[in-house]
């Protein structure tokens, strides 16, 4: 975890980003620590990749500033580039470049590399050394992307979607790389569609949408600030609510397709009383979660919640918590 003397990677304050009159990103403010894996999470459209992109010095805020180790991306930007690794989600190597290639030439771009065969073998590749990048699978380019970023021992690493496309053994090397980063003291800012990949790895979170911060926190805040008298179970869509919530004595509500949502403490006879109508009806309990909201249910609550806000909501109403 952080340390208390860790200090801000990345700052972002009151960031604008416009493209003619449509605005990506609106007053969006918060900070990455080094030592700390930050996620910012949204939906497709949040305004998250021209968010990364200003803080890699590819694009000029429309107004408010960014700092990234201190220094401004854009007209500092040459040093900047000597102390950042960048992970994209595709592309970056030519077709016909091997691993072993590919990370010799980027080594060549910094005073104090990381050994290219220490990285092949750290991100599981050494076997795939000889391999073109087109032959490879889309997982093992995910992990070739990954030890790109990592050669010239960054001390901000910015990854965009790290597993996407990679095997479950996969996802568990690459998040004990990722650790392992932030155990050495690299700053970690990390954007993912996958929030128990997040939650998990995470030990900050920024969730946006529509340019704006709906929250900021460690995921057991938001989790915890998020908490009602509710219970969740798993259980075939399409369920008579009416007829299970007559039975409670309580609302039901199909949040997702077979995701049900109880309005009621999870009290023992609550529970009880789930599972008996379910027993009646010989229908399956897929899981059930009572007090204890996930990341995801936090994500998809506030994004739909800033939805429904009217167009001419302010950013003011609807950042639910700021650090």
């Amino acid at each position: 975890m952080v340390s208390s003397e860790s200090q801000p990677a990345i700052e972002v304050s009151d960031l604008a980003i416009c493209y003619g009159d449509r605005v990506a990103v609106n007053g969006l403010s918060f900070r990455a620590m080094s030592g700390q894996i930050t996620a910012l999470l949204g939906p497709n459209g949040a305004g998250k990749t021209s968010t990364v992109e200003t803080l890699e010095g590819y694009r000029r805020p429309t107004s408010g500033t960014v700092r990234v180790l201190g220094l401004d991306p854009v007209a500092e930007h040459r040093q900047l580039v000597a102390r950042i690794g960048v992970m994209l989600q595709s592309g970056g190597v030519a077709t016909g470049m091997r691993p072993a290639e590919a990370l010799h030439l980027f080594a060549s771009y910094y005073d104090n590399p990381i050994d290219p065969d220490e990285l092949l073998d750290l991100v599981g590749l050494a076997d795939h050394r000889s391999s073109t990048w087109r032959s490879m699978s889309g997982g093992e380019q995910q992990r070739l992307s990954l030890a790109l970023a990592l050669v010239g021992r960054p001390d901000v690493a910015f990854l965009d979607e790290p597993t996407a496309g990679i095997d479950p053994a996969g996802r568990q090397l690459i998040r004990r790389v990722i650790a392992d980063l932030r155990d050495r003291g690299v700053a970690v800012l990390l954007t993912t569609h996958d929030l128990e990949e997040a939650e998990k790895l995470a030990d900050h979170v920024v969730i946006i949408d529509h340019g704006v911060v709906l929250a900021d926190g460690t995921p057991a805040e938001l989790m915890r600030a998020s908490q009602g008298d509710e219970v969740r179970f798993g259980a075939p869509s399409g369920l008579d609510v009416s007829s299970l919530g007559a039975r409670v004595g309580a609302a039901v509500t199909e949040a997702s397709p077979g995701e049900y949502v109880v309005a009621s403490a999870a009290t023992p006879s609550m529970v009880a009383a789930i599972t008996a109508w379910l027993a009646e009806m010989d229908l399956p309990l897929a899981d059930l979660r009572a007090g204890r909201q996930r990341l995801e249910d936090v994500f998809l609550r506030l994004t739909a919640d800033a939805n429904t806000d009217t167009p001419e909501s302010t950013p003011s109403r609807r950042r639910k918590s700021r650090r």
